[in-house]
């Protein structure tokens, strides 16, 4: 590697030290490493700013701020509140059936949307049902960002890896469906049970508090009932432009853009209230991310490492598929899963001629699939909705640490990577 190739990787580390060790705060650290990046000329403006390998991925920021300033909107009319206690009483009050009810309905979520938009979404009910019964927020929303992660898996649309992956692999949304849903329905069910026992210490049932909570009529918490109606209206449209994006071909980022605008444009929310909720936080810390590992990619400093994996496997299948699947397991934890997914497309799409194509070798894609869409469990800032579910929590006072998150995070991705591994044998390699 060349001098700067080295600058950039002993700055992305540093940078991943101080976010790890929250001495400075995360955002300083990300366009501290950004600003180092452009400084040492590891990656230039044109690069960062406009490059769509190695630059900002300005769908993804778009993405989230449209779907803030729904969620914004959505906020005023009460409905977060509703469903809050729709969910309690529905649970009876009980910590770990409403944990199981909301994780199910995050992954559920996350198969047809976007997972980001999944937590944005969820994120509110959370705060508000654990607030009534008194509970810690943050295993909840710990366990619905690995939910999202999980479930968002299953379908094209779930993770944006997977849509890189179909467009590079000639995937279709039903191949998706075939092959990585009915191993995901299986890993919901394990992480279901792995949330019993990580969170164990964390379901303190009080039962005067679910009295209340059972007492509490949901239909009253709605403050605004045409403003609800509207913005039901266009959630829904937006959501349906979601399903339908290999149809009409809109990006998510620009669906979400478009149905913040009509929101804001048709309805009386000002425009100071509909920004106030967006993690303009987040959103920096996104762009100095991107910054920093397309550097990376600039460099050559990732391409080098997978090329190196793949060619350690010589022209094994199996043994392709197994060091794939971790290695994509263990860089997804550390970066973000888009870009690693971008670099290691048109390798795994050579793996895949090299293995005779259509056939067996198509197991490479979903290897990747897999290792890059679960892996990002594995730390705080290896997904996007990881990322976001962490701003929430330290905009309303509840912070959670990058340790926090990892600690939980490393066991459910081991475990899950793992359960991978014979489906990955049985069904495809034997």
């Amino acid at each position: 590697m060349t001098v700067t190739a080295w600058v950039a990787v002993a700055a992305f580390l540093g940078a991943y030290a101080l976010i790890a060790t929250e001495k400075v705060h995360r955002v300083a650290a990300a366009l501290g490493g950004a600003g180092i990046m452009l400084l040492v000329h590891a990656t230039d403006a044109g690069a960062a700013f406009f490059d769509e390998h190695s630059g900002v991925d300005w769908n993804v920021i778009f993405l989230l701020l449209g779907m803030m300033v729904i969620v914004g909107v959505l906020k005023q009319t009460g409905v977060f509140e509703y469903l809050a206690i729709w969910a309690a009483k529905r649970a009876k009050g009980r910590p770990f059936r409403l944990l199981a009810l909301l994780v199910l309905l995050t992954a559920g979520a996350s198969a047809m949307l976007d997972n980001v938009t999944t937590v944005l979404l969820i994120a509110p009910v959370t705060f508000l049902v654990c607030e009534r019964l008194a509970l810690p927020v943050a295993p909840f929303l710990i366990a619905e960002a690995m939910a999202s992660n999980i479930g968002g898996a299953a379908t094209l649309v779930g993770d944006p890896p997977n849509i890189i992956i179909a467009s590079r692999g000639g995937l279709s949304f039903n191949d998706f469906l075939i092959h990585m849903a009915p191993l995901i329905v299986v890993l919901v069910a394990v992480f279901l049970g792995l949330c019993r026992w990580l969170f164990r210490k964390s379901f303190q049932y009080d039962p005067e508090r679910a009295a209340v909570v059972m007492a509490l009529n949901e239909r009253e918490a709605i403050g605004d009932r045409r403003l609800l109606v509207q913005s039901l209206v266009v959630l829904a449209l937006v959501m349906a432009a979601f399903v339908l994006h290999p149809v009409l071909h809109y990006e998510p980022s620009v669906v979400a853009l478009l149905g913040a605008g009509v929101l804001v444009a048709a309805t009386k929310v000002t425009t100071e209230d509909a920004l106030r909720e967006v993690e303009w936080p987040t959103l920096v810390f996104f762009a100095g991310l991107f910054v920093m590992v397309g550097a990376l990619v600039e460099t050559g400093v990732i391409g080098q490492i997978s090329q190196a994996a793949a060619e350690a496997t010589h022209g094994q299948l199996g043994l392709t598929t197994m060091l794939l699947l971790w290695a994509s397991t263990g860089l997804s934890a550390v970066v973000d899963n888009i870009p690693y997914v971008a670099t290691m497309s048109p390798i795994v799409a050579d793996l895949v001629q090299a293995n005779g194509g259509n056939g067996p070798a198509q197991v490479l894609w979903w290897a990747l699939a897999i290792g890059a869409d679960l892996g990002g469990n594995a730390t705080a800032v290896g997904a996007a909705a990881n990322v976001v579910v962490i701003g929430i929590a330290a905009r309303n006072g509840t912070p959670i640490t990058f340790w926090q998150f990892t600690r939980y995070g490393v066991v459910v991705t081991l475990v899950t990577v793992a359960l991978s591994v014979p489906y990955l044998w049985l069904r495809y390699l034997i």
